[in-house]
């Protein structure tokens, strides 16, 4: 590795919540329950990302989540150090652990396709489409940025729902969808287009988590009303490899669109 590579890395203390904290939340989950558990390995800078990813996985986690959270405000960066900076973190915490490692990804690369592609063969098993980063605003009578938390909304589906149904089939990865996963309409439309998984964290912020009951219980009926055994009876069967028009995904879908609008 070249000598800048400790420098995509965190330290301990980059953890807000403490790295021991969260250890131990790893090992009591592990302990109370019997579904996987996913640690989240989140940071920027520093060879510590790998030590924490390595106790991650000696406290029991299942998977890593791995959210590398950049912004290339740098004007003078190229794309390709953006992309090789990704591809670093996966090779070096693929060869630190043996459990399965999925890379949350922002939307902003220009060729999605090939950096998924490139993921994989770094090592990724699977991706997360997409990190939603917390741009901030502006108080325009105090002239100060502002932080402020602001749930996913369904409409937000659309731009993952169109990535996981181009990768699907295409790419030999696991697909998770994260962002504007609402109610069960929104799991039935991702899984349609190709996840693997769907992911909410605001539905369950709004409603608490007994939602989940409803969702796996409207779920369960659509697939009912729509004579679904499984959900890899229709896992896909919308994705772009699988439909009769392959370009209703692409930008000539974008003329009919307005001329549907006359």
């Amino acid at each position: 590795m070249h000598p800048e590579a400790s420098g995509y890395f965190p330290d301990f203390d980059d953890y807000h919540v403490g790295s021991e904290a969260y250890l131990n939340l790893i090992r009591q989950a592990k302990a109370r329950v019997d579904i996987p558990i996913i640690g989240s390995l989140n940071g920027i800078s520093s060879e510590g990302w790998i030590d924490y990813a390595r106790q991650m996985e000696q406290a029991g986690a299942d998977g890593i989540e791995m959210n590398i959270f950049f912004i290339p405000a740098d004007v003078g960066i190229r794309s390709q150090d953006v992309e090789s900076r990704y591809l670093d973190i996966v090779r070096i915490v693929r060869k630190t652990v043996s459990i399965p490692v999925a890379v949350k990804l922002n939307p902003y690369f220009s060729a999605m396709g090939t950096m998924a592609a490139d993921l994989r063969d770094a090592g990724a098993d699977a991706l997360v489409l997409f990190n939603r980063f917390y741009q901030p605003d502006i108080d325009i009578e105090r002239l100060r940025l502002v932080s402020d938390l602001q749930y996913s909304v369904a409409n937000e589906i659309r731009l993952p729902l169109l990535w996981i149904a181009i990768l699907h089939g295409r790419v030999p990865v696991s697909l998770a969808a994260t962002t504007g996963v609402q109610t069960a309409d929104e799991v039935v439309k991702y899984i349609l287009a190709g996840a693997d998984v769907a992911m909410t964290a605001s539905s369950l912020y709004k409603h608490g988590i007994d939602y989940l009951h409803q969702m796996n219980k409207d779920l369960a009926s659509w697939m009912e009303r729509h004579q679904f055994g499984t959900i890899d009876a229709f896992k896909g069967v919308m994705s772009q490899k699988n439909i009769a028009d392959p370009t209703a995904y692409e930008r000539a879908n974008y003329i009919k669109i307005l001329e549907g609008q006359k």
